[in-house]
């Protein structure tokens, strides 16, 4: 995008994750309304499967407008389920961490929505 600004998703949004079996959920939501089209546009089914291509083979998004949120399926990434797989973290407690540092481009608008440059910083 000419002229758009990267930030990590963290700065527009916020994450909680859990795990069912071999099936990881993650709801995004955003950390203010006016995040919410970003959120559509940027964070993808498809960008969130890239993300855990090591892991993830498919990914559901759905889309909670009425909480300005999307939550995840990632069905089979962790295997059968905690207790049956070798990985270090064998919950989906710290995926929704993990995808808070996925990239999102932002438009020069969106951009200055973020307010102060603390808001825009990555570390």
């Amino acid at each position: 995008m000419t002229g758009a600004v990267r930030v990590p998703l963290r700065v527009l949004a916020y994450g909680r994750s859990g795990d069912k079996g071999g099936t990881a959920n993650i709801g995004i939501a955003a950390r203010r309304p006016e995040f919410y089209p970003v959120l559509l546009r940027e964070v993808t089914a498809e960008r969130v499967q890239s993300h855990f291509a090591d892991r993830a083979a498919t990914v559901s998004r759905f889309e909670l407008s009425n909480l300005h949120a999307l939550n995840f399926l990632l069905p089979g990434i962790l295997g059968k389920g905690g207790s049956s797989t070798l990985r270090l973290d064998p919950q989906g407690k710290a995926l929704a961490d993990a995808l808070l540092f996925l990239p999102v481009d932002l438009l020069p608008h969106e951009a200055d929505l973020l307010g102060d440059a603390g808001e825009r910083s990555e570390g």
